[in-house]
């Protein structure tokens, strides 16, 4: 793993340096989770740079998430794509998974699209169909806001009433319904991994209220809220929990999964993306000050 610092300076370094790779900021940024690599394509005009030529970028080890961020155009909307993640289980910091996502925000992201692959509790939560997040559970048992005082990167005690955007979570119900994609609005269970759950904990989740279950996103979305970006966060269900199905849960499944799913993922985001780009507005929701304050590099 990495020993670097990740904080606010690190996260500048790392903007600066994809400022000079290319000249537009983007303005929405997607994470694509397990197996989802294949939307990139729906890009034009992509700029793809390897994670490891990043300055303090986490390297990844997790397989089925790439490593590279691409820049480019989808349609007329300046994106940043981050194809894969790292992970509290793969031994990384709260600060080190949230490290991309503010480095996006800081580049120039205001509205940030968090997918994932998560395994289906809810009776409608069935392989193939998409949740979009309404709320969710932290059970990771660690944040990446919590550490030393960094007044740059906004409000240490961060308001998480409206954690994902009710105006973006409208807009992709809309989308999923004139595509007639399977999908509902649900709750979020985070949890620690590597293992899955026992049935017993999906049990649990379900009393807690959780529609579906995954490892990932939480932390992505604490510190894009610290930084005042707004966000969408679209699980795939890649199979039904333990317990639920019979069957032995396995990443190859997971994998699998999101291949089979990223074609209607695509068209979720094609359908979607013209509706979310910012135009350069300021964006405080509450959280943290205005992101061009941050954004000296671009003038």
């Amino acid at each position: 793993m990495m020993k670097e610092a990740h904080g606010y300076r690190e996260a500048v370094e790392a903007a600066q340096f994809l400022a000079r790779r290319w000249s537009r900021r983007p303005r929405v940024g997607i994470v694509l989770g397990s197996g989802l690599g294949q939307v990139v394509s729906r890009i034009r005009e992509a700029k793809e740079i390897p994670y490891k030529s990043i300055p303090h970028f986490p390297r990844l080890t997790v397989k089925g998430h790439a490593g590279r961020l691409h820049l480019g155009f989808w349609g007329q909307v300046p994106v940043a794509i981050l194809e894969g993640r790292v992970h509290l289980y793969e031994g990384y910091a709260p600060a080190e998974v949230a490290f991309p996502t503010r480095v996006m925000a800081l580049a120039g992201v205001e509205c940030m699209v968090l997918t994932c692959a998560a395994g289906g509790i809810a009776p409608r939560a069935v392989p193939g169909s998409f949740m979009i997040f309404s709320d969710h559970l932290n059970l990771l048992g660690s944040s990446p806001l919590a550490g030393p005082r960094e007044e740059r990167w906004g409000e240490r005690f961060v308001d998480l009433t409206e954690a994902y955007d009710p105006r973006l979570r409208r807009y992709a119900r809309q989308a999923a319904a004139a595509l007639r994609l399977k999908c509902f609005e649900g709750i979020y269970a985070a949890v620690p991994g590597p293992h899955y759950e026992t049935p017993a904990e999906i049990q649990a989740l379900k009393r807690l209220g959780a529609s579906a279950v995954g490892m990932s996103v939480v932390p992505e979305v604490l510190a894009a809220r610290q930084l005042g970006a707004r966000v969408l966060a679209i699980a795939v269900i890649a199979n039904r929990a333990a317990g639920l199905s019979g069957r032995p849960l396995s990443h190859a499944e997971v994998l699998d999964a999101g291949k089979r799913t990223a074609h209607n993922l695509a068209r979720l985001l094609n359908e979607l993306l013209p509706k979310l780009e910012p135009k350069g507005r300021e964006i405080t929701n509450g959280a943290g000050p205005p992101l061009k304050a941050s954004r000296r590099w671009w003038k």
